[in-house]
């Protein structure tokens, strides 16, 4: 029955994709939302899967299939990783990523990122990556980035679809609109280089503390948001 009730959701709300082709042409940057151990890596902490999950583990071969590629060609990378202190809690959430631990880091898969000279790597200690590169001098360290590579068009991959990936599209797309981002024109979505958790409803309804997240229905929702908000969601990536 859940399932019936998702696929007519997906059939009502239905989702544009295209395909990229990208080439030297158009300066693109790949921007990485999370993909670190506290999110991916089975077991690692309160936040992270409790079981193999295969739209996770296909979101982290996707991140290190591209960003192999990325680096090749000398394009700029930008990684999010999700970083938090002990005593500033991120409500409504419990502890999670807390910085100097594991789970703070890349997944082990795309460790090699951190020696890479085109890559940037930024933690954050909030949900939306573009407030998290934000300094007290007021500059904005995601920013700069785009300005200083020049960059036209940025593909998104990460996790969560729905909160992380989604809120820093929003906040890229807005600044972009009032002009803080000039050389930026396109952000793109890759839908299968993101995921989100599962909690079923099933599950949740075991625990009155507990609000459902079936995980293909919020991936599908979190697309659909960025989709109206003026992202492009891509379907397939691909190099020319």
């Amino acid at each position: 029955m859940v399932s019936q009730t998702i696929d007519l959701l997906k059939e009502e709300l239905p989702i544009e994709q295209q395909s990229l082709l990208l080439s030297g042409d158009v300066i693109t940057g790949l921007v990485l939302v999370d993909v670190v151990n506290g999110f991916c890596t089975v077991g690692a902490g309160n936040l992270a899967p409790r079981q193999p999950d295969k739209q996770i583990a296909g979101m982290v071969e996707e991140s290190v299939k591209l960003s192999r590629v990325f680096c090749e060609k000398k394009w700029p990378v930008f990684a999010f990783l999700d970083s938090h202190h002990p005593d500033i809690p991120e409500h409504p959430y419990p502890p999670h990523c807390i910085v100097g631990t594991d789970e703070a880091k890349l997944v082990s898969a795309l460790k090699w990122l951190e020696n890479e000279p085109n890559a940037t790597l930024r933690c954050k200690d909030c949900i939306d990556g573009f407030l998290g590169s934000m300094e007290k001098d007021g500059s904005n360290v995601f920013v700069d980035w785009v300005k200083n590579n020049q960059i036209k068009q940025i593909l998104v991959l990460g996790i969560c679809t729905d909160i992380c990936v989604l809120d820093f599209v929003c906040s890229t797309l807005s600044a972009r609109n009032r002009g803080f981002l000039s050389s930026l024109e396109n952000v793109i979505v890759y839908s299968h280089g993101c995921a989100t958790f599962d909690l079923p409803f099933q599950v949740a309804r075991t625990n009155k503390d507990l609000i459902a997240h079936p995980q293909d229905l919020m991936h599908h929702i979190g697309l659909y948001m960025a989709r109206g908000r003026g992202a492009k969601i891509v379907s397939e990536v691909s190099f020319g």
